[in-house]
């Protein structure tokens, strides 16, 4: 039985959080302590939230779908490296297209806009993708 809507992006938002906090504190403690160039932190700290949403996702969210294998993650794996090009693309669209270089700009498209519209492309990847349910691809039908 899957969730009601509300719960299922309620859940969903959880999990994303989490996966965020831990990708974070991660980066800071790589790029600190850590001594890692930024781009290496970067990808240990991405790889290390992107295990963390599809915990929370697969034990919690979508804790009523079957998925075996290694299939799943690495799709959610993709669906997630798509969110974060739809990210950069809004930065440097932004940035290098429209001219807006502040900080505050940069903050606003990236942070802002470009989270907002990558949250959407991986919900609905994770849904229609990784945990899906027979009869139901990308729709609340149950």
């Amino acid at each position: 039985m899957s969730l009601p809507p509300r719960q299922e992006l309620l859940s969903f938002a959880t999990a994303g959080l989490l996966a965020y906090a831990c990708d974070l504190a991660l980066f800071t403690w790589l790029r600190g302590p850590g001594g890692l160039d930024p781009l290496t932190a970067k990808v240990l700290s991405f790889a290390a939230g992107c295990t963390v949403a599809y915990a929370g996702n697969a034990l919690g969210t979508y804790r009523h779908t079957r998925p075996k294998g290694l299939r799943p993650y690495a799709v959610f794996v993709a669906v997630n490296i798509a969110g974060a090009v739809v990210q950069l693309l809004c930065l440097a669209v932004s940035h290098y297209g429209l001219g807006f270089t502040s900080q505050r700009a940069d903050t606003v498209s990236g942070a802002g806009i470009g989270m907002v519209l990558a949250t959407v492309l991986r919900f609905w990847g994770t849904r229609t993708w990784v945990f899906r349910n027979e009869g139901r691809v990308g729709s609340w039908t149950g």
